[in-house]
C-alpha cells in the first residue's frame, strides 16, 4: 500500500510539473510582427527582404542554440512559402510564430529526421 502511495504522489508531481506554463520567448524583430504586416509587406519589395532577412537570421538563432537539431540549407523560397501557408492558416497569429513552427519542423526537432 505504502508503494501504490508513493507512486501516486510520484504521478501527481509529474502532473503538476509537467502543467507548468511555458516561458514567453522573447522575440527580437519587427514592431508589428503579424501576420497581417507580413501579407502588407508583400507589396512592398524592401521591406520583404528585410522580413525574409529576418527568418533567416531567426533560423541560424536556431542552429547556434541548438547544433545538434540543425536547420538544413534552405532557400529563401522555400521560407517564404512556408510562412505564407502559416499565415494563410493563423491569420491572426505572428510570422514569428510561424518562423518557430518552421524551425522545429525543418529541424527534426517536432519528427524524426535521419541526415
Amino acid at each position: 500500500m505504502a508503494k501504490l502511495i508513493r507512486l501516486a504522489a510520484v504521478a501527481a508531481a509529474s502532473l503538476q510539473f509537467g502543467m507548468a506554463p511555458a516561458t514567453a520567448q522573447n522575440i527580437i524583430g519587427f514592431g508589428d510582427m503579424s501576420c497581417a504586416a507580413w501579407g502588407a509587406g508583400k507589396s512592398d519589395p524592401d521591406q520583404h527582404a528585410t522580413h525574409v532577412a529576418w527568418l533567416r537570421g531567426f533560423l541560424s538563432g536556431h542552429n547556434y542554440a541548438l547544433p545538434r537539431q540543425q536547420v538544413s540549407v534552405i532557400s529563401s523560397g522555400t521560407i517564404e512559402n512556408y510562412i505564407n501557408r502559416y499565415c494563410a492558416s493563423n491569420p491572426k497569429g505572428s510570422f514569428a510564430d510561424g518562423a518557430m513552427r518552421l524551425s522545429d519542423q525543418f529541424s527534426g526537432r517536432n519528427q524524426a529526421i535521419r541526415k
